[in-house]
């Protein structure tokens, strides 16, 4: 198997559920430029299209008749049976025990114990999403948590990470992830980071934990990297999404963008540097 690889504990992996597949499908091709490839079976039941940016897989798109159009994130793990028996262990509830998705790999859907859904992802021939961090492609997942003490102290024991206090947010690393990095697909991350300044430890860093604001249900939340925040809010718009927020940091300017369908995800054009 060639290409980027995840360890154990670091998320891989991301797709998105909804009603209408096609439709779904030309509205993320027009904002993020993205071609698909149908990977069921003929005559299986369902719809799942691997979306790639410039041949790469990126994202999935699956459908999903009557269910809620959302986001999903996929941690790695090397063994799907065992990770969900140690998971339960943990306090989390198994929603999809461990099944083969042909052979790309074998997945599982679980919740956390405050009720937040998140699934595993055992790689086989497809190892996760291979672009990622360009333009057009999934940069992280954030952790919207009404307890994050309680979530930093599931995940943590659950997959060995580590939750830094950076100031601007609480970073969550797998250590060794950034020797893993420099090792296979990115043996320049060190020296790139450096050039802005990078929090300490920030090659380990997979993911992000975020309070919830008040009223928003805590959720595993996807982030898009993208160019030019303002020409993907106009481009997202006449696609016929829904901008519920823009806002700018120290290091991006973002936005956060409801799909046509119903799905939330952030834009985020980085600044920094």
């Amino acid at each position: 198997m060639n290409g980027r690889s995840y360890p154990e504990g670091v998320p891989s992996w991301i797709d998105t559920e909804q009603a209408d597949v096609e439709a779904a499908a030309e509205f993320y091709s027009g904002l993020f430029g993205w071609t698909f490839e149908d990977v069921m079976p003929h005559g299986a039941p369902g719809r799942y299209l691997i979306a790639k940016l410039d041949g790469q897989d990126v994202a999935g798109l699956a459908g999903s008749p009557g269910g809620t159009p959302r986001w999903n994130t996929y941690i790695a793990v090397d063994d799907a049976d065992a990770a969900v028996q140690r998971l339960i262990a943990a306090g989390a509830t198994v929603l999809e025990a461990p099944a083969d998705a042909g052979e790309g790999g074998r997945s599982a859907a679980l919740t956390d114990p405050e009720g937040v859904e998140f699934r595993l992802w055992q790689a086989k021939r497809r190892l996760g999403a291979q672009a990622v961090n360009a333009p057009g492609s999934w940069n992280f997942s954030d952790l919207h948590t009404d307890s994050p003490t309680a979530a930093v102290a599931f995940y943590g024991g659950a997959f060995g990470w580590q939750v830094d206090d950076v100031g601007f947010g609480m970073m969550v690393r797998r250590p060794g992830y950034g020797d893993h990095l420099a090792a296979t697909s990115d043996p320049d991350i060190r020296e790139r980071q450096a050039e802005f300044s990078a929090p300490p430890g920030f090659e380990d860093a997979i993911a992000w934990v975020v309070p919830t604001d008040p009223g928003e249900p805590p959720h595993w939340h996807v982030t898009f990297a993208v160019a030019d925040r303002d020409q993907t809010v106009e481009e997202a718009k006449r696609l016929g999404a829904e901008v519920l927020r823009q806002r700018e940091t120290d290091w991006t300017r973002d936005a956060l963008i409801r799909d046509p369908q119903g799905a939330e995800f952030t834009a985020s054009q980085f600044t920094a540097g």
